[in-house]
């Protein structure tokens, strides 16, 4: 009796994915978010590329998940650029301080920016997926030749807000309420965007 293999994924748990994740992680580790390629993860997973897109969709996803990041800026900064252009600064501040006021967000958070800051293994991954996935699409959107340069000095503005107020704790900022540092800290934003 000859029995035929279904088609499609095996039935049960294979232990893919997380060799997916183990091989993403070294893969990350060692060739930073813009050097590692799902063929490679894929290729180090000993799976297809269609199984690791199947799992996680795309190498954002795949980041996101190996590193625990909290936030999506790949996925949300598109919606915070879209509407009213003179409360873009205003809608930044508020997406990430109100993402971060969830304790589930915040202590991922944390841990994210000190293992960036304290680790020459995850440090490049995390720039390069923030380069990419949230400078990048916020220069894109922005029509003048000193685009990258605005976007960074947001992304400068907003990591230096988090460490102050999260993982250093500085009084007042780490107990002033989120609509005032949404009101103060926006127009500084709104004006490295468009002025």
């Amino acid at each position: 009796m000859t029995t035929t293999r279904r088609r499609g994924r095996p039935r049960g748990e294979s232990g893919s994915r997380g060799r997916i994740v183990t091989a993403a992680e070294h893969e990350f580790g060692e060739n930073g978010y813009d050097g590692a390629t799902i063929r490679a993860i894929a290729g180090r997973a000993g799976v297809d590329s269609a199984l690791v897109h199947h799992y996680f969709g795309t190498k954002a996803d795949l980041f996101a998940e190996v590193i625990g990041i909290p936030l999506r800026p790949d996925v949300d900064v598109p919606a915070i650029l879209e509407g009213p252009r003179d409360q873009v600064g205003e809608r930044v501040v508020r997406y990430v301080l109100e993402a971060f006021e969830r304790p589930e967000v915040r202590r991922r958070g944390v841990t994210m920016i000190r293992v960036a800051l304290g680790s020459k293994v995850m440090s490049p991954p995390l720039v390069g997926f923030l380069s990419r996935e949230l400078i990048g699409r916020i220069t894109a959107r922005l029509d003048t030749p000193d685009a990258a340069l605005r976007a960074t000095l947001v992304a400068s503005q907003i990591a230096g807000m988090l460490v102050t107020r999260y993982v250093a704790k500085l009084p007042p900022i780490a107990d002033a309420p989120v609509e005032e540092l949404v009101a103060r800290v926006g127009p500084t934003l709104q004006r490295y965007l468009f002025d």
